[in-house]
């Protein structure tokens, strides 16, 4: 069964971001999986094909996660070292619910 234009597009550009050794292998899994699929659309296409192109898709490591977040690192700025801007204490607090309170 020949596939529609469009629909044979959609599987290219799914497949277009899977290495090379299992781009072939996904677009002969994704056109027998259409080709079971009666009154085929873009739509329809797209949602029987997400979850066939995941278990082909590895993401590539990111070295971010190992070092963790940079804003949460001590001392990283100068921003960091410096106190939070508008800390109130209890005080403070406790004075602006009781004038609330008085209205």
């Amino acid at each position: 069964m020949s596939l529609p234009t469009e629909i044979d597009d959609l599987v290219l550009q799914l497949a277009s971001s899977l290495p090379p050794d299992r781009y072939d292998g996904f677009v002969d899994a994704a056109r027998t999986t259409l080709a079971g699929i009666p009154c085929i659309g873009p739509g329809s296409a797209y949602r029987a094909l997400v979850s066939l192109q995941a278990r082909y898709f590895t993401p590539p490591p990111d070295p971010r996660i190992a070092a963790g977040p940079k804003h949460y690192r001590a001392g990283s700025t100068k921003l960091a070292v410096l106190p939070p801007i508008a800390i109130e204490d209890a005080r403070s607090i406790g004075r602006r619910r009781a004038l609330w309170a008085r209205r």
